[in-house]
Parts: C-alpha cells; structure tokens; sequence
C-alpha cells in the first residue's frame, strides 16, 4: 500500500477517535484562553526528532504532565507554584483545546502542529481535546495520555524470545484501555530511531501518532483510542541513517487484497461449531489411523469462490472422495500469486483474496463438520524481499541473517531467517502455534526444510561456511525445527507436523530427546514426505511395459528404508507442473492404457505403507499440467462430454480406494512397524508383479497385486499364509465401473497344497493387465 498523502494542506477527518461534525457555515467559536499560560518550548532536539519521527519516547513530550514551576515562562501557576503542562502534535490544526470538566482551555499555537500551554491544575485531569481545522471540529481523546497498554510479563517473554502466545502481544489489538476503546499498535523494530503508525484513519500521514519504545526489548507501542476494526495502517519506521520506510505489520493478522499491501485491524468473532471434531481428534495417534490426504490450492481449485463459497462445496467433495484430510498450499498472504503462496509476507494473516480470517475459520470449520481434517503448507524457510514487507525491516537485517551468504537463499530470490535469533525464533514458533489454535489446523506441512537443515543448501565451495564443529548442519535451523515441534505437540494436542525433506537426515520423525548416529536428537516431526518413493514410483511407472523388468527395484526399494521413517507418500503439485506432465500423462501407451496405468499406480500407492497424498486434478486423470489461472479441468466431468465417463470411472476409483482404505486396518494400522509388512512376490521382474501382505494389530491380512504389463496373466501363482481359508477381491482397478475391462475374480479363490514364495500353501488367480488387485480372507 503506496502511503496518500493529506488533499491539500490537511486532511478533512484527521483525528482517529472521533467523526468530523459537520463544517460550520462561518468559523468556529473557538474555547477561551484564560488561566493557559505558555510553557518552556521543547528542547532543540527534542523537537526535532519529534517532528521528524526519530524520538524514542513521545510520551514524555506529548499529553499532560505535572509540572513544577520551573517550567512556566511566568506566573505563579498552581498552588505550589507549577502546574499542568498539555503539550498536543496536530499537523493541519488551526488550534487544540483542552476539554476536562466543566474546563475549556486553548493551548497556545508553537508552530509545525504542536499546541502548548500550562493550567494551573493540581493534578492531571481526564480531559479530551477539541481539534479545530479551517472548516471543521472534532473532538478526541489524547493517545498520550494513556499507559503502556503492553505488560511487563509480555515484555519479558518478548525479550526471552520465548512467547508463545506472541500474536496477543505484537500487531494490532482492538481493546479498551483505562476505560475507552480502541486499538493497541506494538512492533517489534530493535533498530529503528523512532516508530510513528499510520493508517487510513489519519490520511496515511503518521506525524501526529509517534510510537514509544519499551526499553531494551526493541517493542514500540501506541495506543490509538476511537481507531478500531477495519481500519488500515502500516508502520512508519526511521531507520538508522534518519530514512524513512513504511511497513506491513510482521503481526498483521488481516491484510489488503493484494497487490495493496496494508495491514487491517481485525479481530475474530467466529463462533466455533467443531467442538466434537476438536475434543476427539487426538484420541488415536495418526500413525495407526488412516491418513489420506486430498492436496489443494485454494484460490484456483474453482476460481474466484471465497472462503464461505468453497465451505459450501469442498468440504461435500472431499467428504464423497472419502479423503481423511485436506492440505491446503501457503494459505498465508503472500503479494505474488504465481507463488502460489510459497513466498509469504503476511505470515499471521490467510490471504484476504477469499475473504477474511473469520471466512477463514468458516471454512475450517466445514470441514471438521464433515469430519475432515485440515493440513496447511507452512513456510519458515524464507520470506521475499518486498520492501514494504520483512526485508531488512527496520534499516538493518532484522528477520534475515546478517551474513549475506547465510541470508540469501540461492535458488528463489528470497531470504532466509536467522534461526539463531531469538526473537526471529519466537516469531515463527508462535506462528505454527498460531494457525493450530486460531484457525483449529490439524496439522502443518513444513515446506523446504532441506534448505533450511543445510549451511552448503544449492552453495558451492567458498559460498558457505561450516558449523562451530566443522560440519554443514545448520545447528540454529536445528534447534529451531525441534522447538516448534515439541511447541506446537505439547500446546495442540492431536495436531501433526509434516515435513518435506527430501534427503536422507537421520531422525526427521524422531523424537526431539532421542540422539541418533549422527549425534543430534531427532527433528521431532510426525510425518515425511517420502520423496524418493515418489521419485522412483513415477519413473517405474513412466517406461514402457517392456523396460519395466530393468527397473523393478524402483518399485521395490522403498522397502529397504520404509522404517526409517513415518512417511507420506505424495504425489503433489510439484509433480504435475513446469514439463513434469499430470499423473496420467507420465504413464506411457494409448489413451486405455494411460488411464490403466494410473489406476494400478494409485492402488498400489494406497497398499504401500505409509500415508497416501494426492493432488487436486488427478482423482480424475486430468490430461492437463496444473495451471494457478485456472485450476483443475472440471469441464472433464461434464456428462455432455464424450470421455467423460474415462474420468468420472478414475474419480469413482479414488472413491473406493478410501472407503476400503478406512475400513482395512491392515492398511494403516502397523504403518510404522515393519511387521505390518512382507513381500510375497518382490522379485517377480519378468512379469512386471509386485505382491505384499498388509498385517494389522491382530495380524488380520490383506493382499495387494500390482501387475504392470499390458496382458492377463491367467492362473498366476502366489503364495499365502496357510492360515487363511478363502481370499475375496476387495478391488480391483480393471473394474468396468472404472474404465477397465472387468477382467476380475469372481469367486472366492482358496489356496492349494502348492507351497510358493516361501508359503506353504498358494492360490491362482488371474491378473488383469495395468492393474492392481486386492484381496482380504473370506
């Protein structure tokens, strides 16, 4: 938001805390004068840096204030000979008078906006003040007659670096303060000479409304009395050198759409209707429930819907998909949608471009009432480098390390945090905090935590230099990774984090206090993102039929490391974007078996350990790469459509796939325990088969059969557990409802006195071409 600046010579409303009368048809009648005497002017220097933004305690200058004689020019004052100094900043008034009891009292013009003048009073009065311009009047409270409206426990856990609840503390916060309502500002800004707010409410001109600083915590604050929701500001800071740079509020908890660029003053009044959700969601740990996730990018999954519009639709959608969860990309404001949230500037604030934060809520709460949880991405690894936003915020690094080579991040354009600062550490602690408790998330994705784990992340040699012990862990993004996890498990309980790391860090899901190999405790993460079973599944997928046997470990070694971790197994946006090509596209052939293809993949994806994640779009196989402009091709769906029912059969796929999914234990229960799992035919490359029993807590199976080559396999041998007497198909991805050519068990298929793959007994059943197969005991 580019600063207005006052029409003319003054604004026609300046003052917060009251609406103009009506102008007067002739000049007002201005209060008399008796009894205000002129008072000591302001030192030189005071002066200046007052006017110039630059003073550090305005309230010491400002307002009213006890007075001993010495600081009247002449007279005998008070009864003791001092008196009552009101010292008022009005640019644009043509006079300022004090309004307190019964009294009315003109203070004397000094020049550059600032009125003056001593009562002989004994004490300071409550008093308001009668602002007189060319053609209007208005009365207002005195913002410096007020104190501090911040704590001292506030102010010590600020200077800690260890509030947890910071966004209560920092920002905007409508109130009312010793009896009157308004707005409490306070920002965070350790390097600036002087903080004034500005806002809409004083025609972007901040002279008027000079912040104090709170000691040595570096927090300015003001309390701006009549100034309340709606109403837009930004920060007005002088920086070291005397400059000036108007900023977003870090805190702002509500924004402009973009591309303005404004903070708002907000608070909720959402009434939360998720109690049930809320209560029962920590009851069984995610790892032994089932877990799959719809992945989603709010602003284009129907363009141009708002919050409330998309709690009428998705929450229906995802619910009929049977998805457990959604996960919502960077829903934090952020000025660039071609980002796609990624590059965040408004870091406590959900993009107004649906709504505001209450809409929000809306739609969180939605989706707990059909009974599905929400992920969002969080973004802690860098900001941009707009310069209304974080970027060197108050004249020095601030946010960002002071180092150059530890603070620009190689690859984006962007900075990165200094995890080593404790106020920078506390700052994005509470944010993950934040969105779990103010908009009920269930659980956070944590983007790009490569880049932060690593000092050499995209560096060349000479470009960075090593940790205190000589290795390349960045030991501050450590410490702060552990801290918000263990933050975050302790105040939400029922909440996961979810981190997309995608190289081969010991312990990203160990616990904080267990020390591994490499001598550092775990990350404290629930879940990962388990890139290299995503990498190496879609190239398996993406050869020809023929060359699959060459490549079947891709498919088969995820199972050397699937313990290691608790993984999810994604197949997210960054897959079907910039030349990747959509899901069904990878997969190689005709238009059948393309679709075919798809359909085996996602069914051995469910029935692999792990939790399952898929992104919008390729429910339906969308031919298509997915564009931010317009989202998913739902005109696919269409029933006027001639291939429709090729779309709607791979959709009705995802449907049933969840719904056997949830209602299998075998499939969730035991994901991270490795007797939950064993390989029946893993070496089968020659026939493009791959074959694994699921186990759940009571040791109840099911069987997958994935069969990647373009032919029916009749009487295919594998074995089984003697223990079972009869297996029936569950599902099948050659089912005609999908697509496919129903070629399919029928009957319930009991095993024979043939031992195979290490079982004593085996069963034959014929295996559709590009197709996974699931059976469960009769």
């Amino acid at each position: 938001m580019t600063a207005r600046p006052p029409t003319g010579d003054r604004p026609q409303n300046p003052d917060p805390s009251r609406p103009a009368r009506a102008a007067a048809p002739s000049k007002p009648k201005r209060g008399g004068s008796h009894g205000v005497r002129a008072a000591r002017p302001l030192a030189a220097d005071d002066r200046a840096r007052l006017l110039s933004g630059a003073h550090h305690d305005p309230h010491a200058l400002l307002g009213a204030h006890s007075s001993p004689s010495p600081q009247l020019r002449s007279g005998r004052g008070g009864p003791n000979g001092g008196g009552v100094v009101f010292r008022v900043l009005r640019p644009y008034a043509q006079a300022v008078t004090v309004l307190a009891n019964g009294l009315r009292a003109e203070l004397h013009d000094e020049g550059d906006g600032l009125f003056c003048g001593v009562l002989p009073l004994r004490q300071v009065p409550e008093y308001s003040l009668l602002i007189t311009y060319d053609d209007n009047e208005t009365e207002a409270e005195d913002p410096y007659r007020f104190l501090p409206a911040l704590g001292d426990l506030d102010l010590h856990l600020i200077g800690e670096g260890r509030h947890e609840e910071l966004w209560t503390a920092l920002g905007a916060r409508p109130m009312t303060h010793q009896g009157v309502p308004g707005t409490r500002f306070t920002v965070w800004a350790p390097n600036a000479l002087g903080v004034r707010v500005t806002g809409d409410f004083c025609y972007w001109d901040g002279t008027a409304y000079p912040m104090r600083s709170l000691g040595s915590t570096g927090v300015w604050e003001l309390f701006l009395p009549g100034v309340g929701e709606g109403a837009l500001y930004k920060f007005d800071i002088t920086r070291p050198d005397g400059s000036h740079t108007l900023r977003a509020d870090p805190m702002a908890r509500r924004t402009e759409v973009p591309p303005a660029t404004a903070s708002i003053v907000t608070e909720s009044h959402h009434v939360w209707q998720d109690e049930r959700w809320m209560a029962a969601r920590g009851d069984r740990p995610v790892h032994e429930s089932p877990f799959s996730v719809y992945e989603v990018h709010l602003p284009s999954w129907r363009p141009r819907l708002t919050y409330r519009q998309l709690a009428e639709q998705l929450p229906a959608y995802v619910r009929d998909l049977g998805f457990t969860h959604v996960e919502f990309l960077p829903v934090a404001e952020h000025p660039f949608g071609g980002s796609w949230g990624y590059q965040v500037t408004g870091f406590y604030a959900p993009t107004a471009r649906m709504g505001t934060p209450d809409d929000f809520r809306f739609l969180v709460d939605a989706l707990h009432r059909a009974g599905i949880g929400v992920i969002v991405d969080w973004v802690p690894a860098h900001f941009p480098k707009d310069d209304w936003a974080l970027a060197r915020f108050d004249g020095r690094t601030l946010y960002e390390h002071e180092d150059p080579a530890r603070s620009e991040h190689p690859d984006w354009g962007t900075l990165e945090f200094d995890y080593g600062r404790k106020e920078v550490r506390n700052f994005l602690v509470a944010n993950a905090t934040y969105w779990c408790e103010e908009f009920h998330v269930d659980g956070l994705r944590v983007d790009a935590v490569a880049s932060m784990l690593y000092l050499d992340y995209s560096r060349e040699e000479g470009e960075w230099a090593p940790n205190e012990h000589g290795g390349r862990e960045n030991l501050d993004a450590v410490a702060f990774l552990q801290e918000m996890n263990a933050t975050v498990y302790r105040r939400c309980p029922g909440v996961i984090t979810i981190a997309e790391e995608s190289t081969a860090w010991d312990g990203v899901t160990r616990a904080t206090h267990h020390v591994g190999p490499g001598g550092f405790g775990g990350l404290g993460f629930g879940l990962k993102w388990n890139m290299g079973w995503m990498h190496d599944s879609l190239g398996y997928a993406a050869h020809e039929p023929v060359h699959r046997k060459y490549h079947h470990h891709e498919m088969t070694f995820s199972m050397v490391y699937a313990y290691s971790e608790n993984y999810v197994l994604p197949v997210s946006h960054d897959e079907v974007v910039h030349g990747k090509r959509s899901l069904v596209s990878k997969m190689p052939g005709d238009w059948w078996q393309r679709r075919a293809t798809h359909r085996a993949y996602l069914g051995f994806m469910w029935a692999h350990p792990g939790k399952q994640l898929l992104f919008m779009g390729q429910e339906f196989a969308q031919g298509a790469e997915w564009s931010e402009a317009h989202g998913p091709d739902w005109w696919l769906l269409d029933p006027s459509y001639s291939a429709e029912p090729d779309h709607r059969g791979v959709r009705d796929l995802v449907r049933d796939l969840n719904t056997v999914y949830r209602d299998a234990p075998p499939l969730w229960q035991r994901d991270t325990d490795p007797g939950g799992f064993a390989w029946v035919a893993g070496d089968a490359a020659e026939d493009n088969v791959f074959a694994f029993l699921r186990h759940d807590a009571s040791g109840a199976p099911l069987l997958a059969v994935s069969h990647f080559s373009p032919v029916v396999r009749h009487d295919y041998r594998l074995g089984v557990p003697d223990t079972v007497p009869a297996w029936a198909e569950v599902l099948n991805t050659d089912a005609a409802r999908y697509g496919g050519g129903d070629i399919r068990n029928e009957d319930p298929l009991k095993p024979d006195s043939t031992p195979a793959d290490g079982q004593p007994v085996s069963i034959r059943l014929t295996l559709p071409p590009l197709a996974t197969v699931w059976l469960r005991p009769v």
